[in-house]
């Protein structure tokens, strides 16, 4: 159990005129606009190598989301803090498990700002050829991760605003190719069913370790339940409502692209859903109307992800567990953790395209893969903590074996996840982890000896 305080007491600052918490629609905008951020307009290629037993996957992988989406909704009933998975690990386990919570949610935020930037680029590259120059690769990237880290230091107000606009027009290509593309698909185009050579179950889970990437999020309203109103209801609402509208539109999204697109083309697309569109109607101006919109909608994730990477060190920081400077907000923006994140997610940018720039997505993807599921392992296990120690504030006894059954499912969901993201994955993976053991050590000596 932890030992101190969870301070979640607003500052003057916090309620400015720049700052405004979030309803229903902006939070479940939040949810859907992280879930639905640059993955899924990437993502159909990066697993077509697979073949369409990635589909299968996907399945298995909504299932499984739901799942998780549920759990947050119940911790997040319980525990309507700012922080989410950091506030259920600590409450449960105590300071460490909550630090390494925060630590991985952190690295997943701001890495995942960095995959994001480089599928943008990929639908940039079908506006302005950039891709063609390393030097303009970067700055591209640069670019569009530091526009939103500006609108956040704006302020609440402004990311809810760029958030909920994000979010509607980001539907417009996804819903085209989700539906409209079902009356062209070809069924020709799919290729095999079973690509690699890696077995079917191998395939499964390699393919489900990339796909995880266009999920993370489902936690984005637990996170920020200190700026919902009425978090005790809301955030459990808007969890589900933006899992289960993100998972219709991924599955029927990335069906529609797998028949539109021939496979061996698919493999090699750099933009799948223009690419798609394009075989809709001919020419390329679908395809250029469709990357504009892409473009769009992954800004609306980095400007959502941004958020999410400031919330989690701001919580910790307020327990003593983050260095100080993280609690510091101005316009109820925690401005140190935005401008630390952003800088982080560039140098990692600009070092994986000068390390050499083939498969950066892939590799950044399956780092987050294996970095998110320790949050999601640790508030899953403390969920089972609650229903297990029959603590009556913590549980709802009339949904006890409901809640004990998704929390068992959702936990080995997770850890399904982490032996699928590979080797190399979770190696790099464990290095950023244990990497925050000894700031732990350095953060807990101090807190002590205050």
């Amino acid at each position: 159990m932890s030992t101190t305080p969870l301070i979640t007491d607003p500052t003057p600052d916090e309620q400015s005129k720049h700052a405004r918490s979030f309803g229903l629609p902006v939070a479940t905008a939040l949810v859907m606009g992280n879930i639905i951020g640059g993955g899924i307009f990437l993502l159909p290629a990066s697993v077509a190598p697979y073949g369409t037993i990635s589909l299968v996957a996907f399945a298995v992988l909504t299932a499984g989301a739901i799942a998780l989406a549920l759990v947050f909704g119940r911790l997040a009933r319980r525990h309507p803090l700012t922080g989410g998975p950091y506030v259920y690990a600590r409450e449960a386990f105590g300071d460490f498990a909550g630090f390494l919570s925060a630590w991985s949610y952190w690295i997943t935020t701001w890495v995942s700002n960095a995959a994001l930037a480089v599928a943008a680029v990929g639908y940039l590259d079908v506006l302005l050829p950039v891709q063609d120059s390393t030097a303009a690769t970067i700055a591209a990237a640069l670019a569009l991760q530091w526009l939103p880290a500006l609108a956040n230091l704006a302020g609440t107000r402004y990311v809810g605003a760029v958030q909920l606009v994000a979010t509607v027009l980001k539907f417009v290509p996804l819903l085209l190719v989700a539906i409209g593309g079902l009356f062209f698909f070809d069924s020709a185009n799919l290729g095999p069913f079973q690509a690699s050579d890696t077995g079917a179950v191998g395939a499964v889970s390699a393919s489900a370790a990339i796909l995880l990437f266009s999920y993370l999020g489902v936690e984005s309203a637990a996170v920020s339940a200190g700026e919902v109103r009425d978090p005790r209801r809301n955030v459990g609402r808007a969890t589900i409502l933006g899992t289960l509208g993100a998972a219709v539109i991924y599955l029927l999204g990335t069906l529609s692209v797998f028949g539109l697109v021939a496979h061996d083309r698919l493999v090699e697309s750099s933009a799948p859903f223009s690419a798609a569109v394009n075989s809709m109607f001919g020419g390329s101006w679908g395809g250029t109307a469709v990357a504009c919109m892409a473009l769009v909608s992954m800004v609306g994730a980095l400007n959502g992800w941004t958020l999410l990477s400031a919330q989690t060190p701001y919580a910790a920081a307020k327990d003593g567990l983050f260095p100080q400077m993280f609690t510091h907000k101005r316009r109820g923006v925690p401005t140190y953790g935005v401008l630390v994140t952003v800088v982080l997610a560039s140098l990692l940018t600009v070092y994986n395209y000068t390390a050499g720039s083939e498969g950066v997505f892939e590799i950044l993807v399956l780092v987050t893969t294996f970095t998110a599921t320790v949050p999601y392992l640790l508030s899953t296990a403390a969920q089972i903590y609650f229903l297990a120690s029959g603590r009556a504030d913590r549980v709802d006894r009339p949904r006890l074996v409901r809640d004990a059954v998704l929390a068992a499912v959702a936990f080995a969901f997770s850890m399904w996840l982490v032996a699928g993201s590979g080797y190399a994955a979770v190696y790099q993976g464990v290095l950023f982890l244990f990497a925050g053991v000894l700031v732990y050590a350095w953060m807990s000596a101090r807190k002590n000896r205050a």
